[in-house]
């Protein structure tokens, strides 16, 4: 018997951002665990998250099994196009 395991999604935020909000709510509707990374305040992660996503200055920024996706409209552009359920695993 194999066990599925799900992809790692991570999630670079920042306080008071509705593109952030819009994103979790999807991950939190299709029961989607992710690990959110606040970087309000926080120049490490932030550059952290621009090396991972060169060029990226806008949050939030998406990583499936450390993938780049983009940002919200970045995976709300998956999800119509039905390939957000593959790239979870679903």
């Amino acid at each position: 018997m194999t066990q599925e395991t799900s992809p790692k999604v991570e999630m670079y935020t920042k306080w008071g951002c509705p593109f952030c909000v819009r994103a979790k709510a999807l991950f939190d509707q299709k029961g989607v665990a992710y690990e959110e990374y606040d970087v309000t305040g926080d120049d490490a992660k932030r550059a952290e998250m621009v090396e991972r996503a060169p060029g990226a200055r806008t949050v939030p920024q998406i990583f499936i099994d450390d993938q780049a996706i983009g940002g919200s409209d970045d995976l709300a552009k998956l999800e119509r196009e039905g390939k957000l359920d593959g790239m979870l695993g679903r």
